[in-house]
């Protein structure tokens, strides 16, 4: 690699794994047809891969995971309807998750590791046979962050440890919400968040949305972000 920002940081001992030896099926996710596109063209160069579905917002991308069940799904944080963040949390037991986006804040790639990702690349920062390879890796079970993504996480590990729990924000949450927030902030899924609370999956939904409205936020990695940081969160722009 030419730069530190394409090299791969990866743990894990899924050297030996399937990956190695089996064609690996993705499926791919964003909002960005033209991104979907490339990324699709890139993989097909390669006997090792073989694209099984396209998704471009939140809720088409568990539709298409759960039926084709792929090896490994290459995910965008930012996108319509559901955000990848939430996506993860719900597909995580279905196959390998490969973030693969341009967010690269701490709080965002932290959410998606804490949502089950085994991977986090972000656009720019890898080449065709850096991606090749993380996919490869995450397949076989091992965990792969690229240097802008390492970097952040490091930045979010430096912060001093704190002694006693962060204030939440003083936005009038009911117990009920309060509830269902601490845990959405410990990456459960609706129908986990519906199970523990004895409620439905759609009560669940309108709690998060009053969350959501509460809080000044438009995603589940947004709202993380103010309930653990205490903070309001700059919604970004773009994917």
């Amino acid at each position: 690699m030419s730069t530190d920002e394409q090299q791969l940081q990866q743990t894990g001992n899924g050297s030996q794994g399937r990956a190695t030896q089996d064609v690996v099926t993705v499926v791919l996710v964003d909002d960005n047809p033209v991104i979907r596109m490339g990324l699709r063209s890139l993989l097909a160069a390669s006997e090792r891969f073989r694209v099984v579905g396209e998704a471009g917002d939140g809720e088409e991308a568990v539709r298409v995971v759960r039926a084709t069940l792929p090896d490994v799904v290459l995910l965008d944080v930012r996108m319509p309807r559901r955000d990848g963040v939430q996506v993860a949390a719900e597909v995580r037991t279905w196959c390998k998750i490969l973030m693969l986006t341009y967010a690269d804040t701490p709080d965002v790639v932290r959410a998606a590791l804490d949502a089950g990702a085994s991977g986090y690349l972000v656009h720019g920062a890898f080449d065709a046979e850096d991606l090749q390879r993380a996919i490869l890796s995450v397949a076989s079970g091992s965990f792969v962050l690229s240097e802008r993504a390492a970097t952040a996480m490091r930045a979010s590990w430096s912060q001093p440890v704190q002694d006693v729990p962060p204030t939440r924000p003083d936005v009038g949450l009911s117990a009920r919400e309060t509830e269902v927030m601490e845990l959405v902030s410990a990456g459960r899924t609706n129908a986990e968040i519906a199970r523990t609370c004895f409620v439905s999956e759609k009560t669940v939904k309108n709690h998060i949305n009053h969350i959501f409205a509460k809080l000044g936020v438009r995603t589940r990695a947004e709202a993380v972000s103010v309930w653990l940081g205490g903070a309001t969160y700059p919604s970004a722009q773009g994917s």
